[in-house]
């Protein structure tokens, strides 16, 4: 996961703190032994307002945001892209006596020079597999996946394979950022940081 330099100028507080906090807690959830701990469970909602999820990965976390890549004419993009508020939740078993980050806010798309480096980090395999997928499309048998595949390979063999135009970024910008740390007989641990009008807040809950 990549985490340059916060640009802390003009950043409230209790907005880096919990930026700081989770942070700390994925290092420590890294530690710890899990086995993917920057999977996060991201929430969308159509315009049917039906709620989708689906795991996808952290790959940076900055006080800008939580960033993710994906395919933009999936569905979890097209949901993004009439309702651009979302939630993620992370949540590590091997971490204390578990411990849960729920964050939402409102998401947009990185700009095109940040997946293009992103997505040149990205094994070649990947790289293939984003233009060979037609993601969240019905596939008629694995078949013609595999034919995808290989027509890619052969179309950048020797060559440096490119960033689809239909593959990016997203960040979500949080407006909420909620800390569950669990505890015996379910008297856990809830800290809230919430920003409304402008002004971030921190809080309990009743757990």
């Amino acid at each position: 996961m990549n985490t340059p330099p916060d640009r802390l100028a003009g950043t409230p507080v209790l907005y880096q703190q919990a930026i700081s906090i989770l942070r700390k807690l994925l290092e420590e959830a890294k530690a710890a032994g899990d086995t993917e701990p920057t999977a996060m469970t991201l929430s969308t909602v159509g315009s049917d307002g039906r709620v989708s999820s689906r795991v996808v990965l952290l790959k940076k976390l900055d006080t800008d945001g939580l960033c993710f890549f994906t395919n933009y004419e999936s569905a979890k993009a097209g949901q993004l892209a009439v309702h651009d508020q979302a939630a993620l939740n992370f949540h590590w078993k091997t971490l204390r006596d578990q411990v849960q980050v729920r964050v939402e806010g409102v998401v947009e798309k990185l700009d095109p020079a940040d997946s293009d480096a992103y997505f040149a980090t990205r094994p070649r395999m990947s790289q293939i597999g984003a233009w060979a997928s037609l993601q969240s499309k019905e596939l008629p048998d694995r078949e013609v996946f595999d034919a995808r595949v290989a027509e890619i390979e052969e179309r950048y063999e020797g060559v440096d394979v490119p960033r689809p135009p239909h593959w990016g970024g997203y960040r979500l910008r949080p407006d909420l950022i909620e800390f569950w740390y669990g505890a015996g007989f379910r008297l856990h641990d809830r800290q809230r940081y919430e920003m409304k009008d402008g002004v971030w807040r921190k809080f309990l809950l009743y757990p």
